[in-house]
């Protein structure tokens, strides 16, 4: 199991000191690169208004985290915690189940991925 991560990069900086709308303008100009916020740590952090269309947020750690309104159905959460976190109007990908969220909210356990089985009828 991962601990979370402070990274060592002006935009994840930018979210740790909750510059939430800088961090979208740089993002919107190409500056995020891919794996800058893997596993970041992002406890109790006011995070409202973030653009997490396309993030990679894998195994990170949201505890206590003021996460709502954001859009996360285009964002990779997989492994990600959410304990305690405030999620109230937020959307999530499709690939994670209200029972997983549900978990993760309650225990802090880390989210997972469902795989999508379609039955072919012949």
């Amino acid at each position: 199991m991962t601990k979370p991560v402070v990274h060592q990069n002006p935009l994840y900086d930018l979210l740790r000191s909750e510059q939430v709308e800088e961090f979208n303008q740089r993002k919107a100009a190409g500056e995020l690169n891919e794996g800058q916020l893997r596993g970041g740590d992002f406890r109790g952090l006011d995070l409202r208004g973030l653009d997490a269309n396309g993030l990679d947020l894998r195994d990170a750690y949201f505890r206590g985290a003021d996460l709502r309104g954001i859009d996360f159905r285009n964002t990779n959460l997989e492994g990600a915690s959410f304990c305690q976190a405030h999620i109230s109007g937020c959307f999530f990908p499709k690939e994670l189940s209200a029972d997983e969220i549900r978990l993760s909210f309650d225990l802090g356990i880390r989210v997972r991925y469902r795989t999508v089985v379609r039955v072919v009828k012949r």
